[in-house]
């Protein structure tokens, strides 16, 4: 496995992380106030989701970049 497939994967298991902080957090508001932990949660996975996913999308140019003479 290279680094582009790695990358691409790890982007996808963020992205179900993410997703069910985020559904926790919905559920802890509906049934009162959430702990603080719990409405912070999300962010490590969304930072990390940004640096992943601006990786996935500069990698495109970067290798016509790099084929070019």
């Amino acid at each position: 496995m290279n680094w582009s497939n790695g990358i691409r994967q790890i982007h996808r298991w963020l992205s179900i992380l993410f997703t069910l902080t985020v559904v926790a957090n919905f559920v802890a508001m509906a049934l009162g106030k959430p702990p603080i932990w719990l409405v912070y949660s999300p962010l490590p996975f969304i930072f990390l989701l940004l640096f992943t996913g601006l990786y996935m999308f500069a990698l495109p140019y970067a290798r016509r970049r790099q084929i070019r003479p």
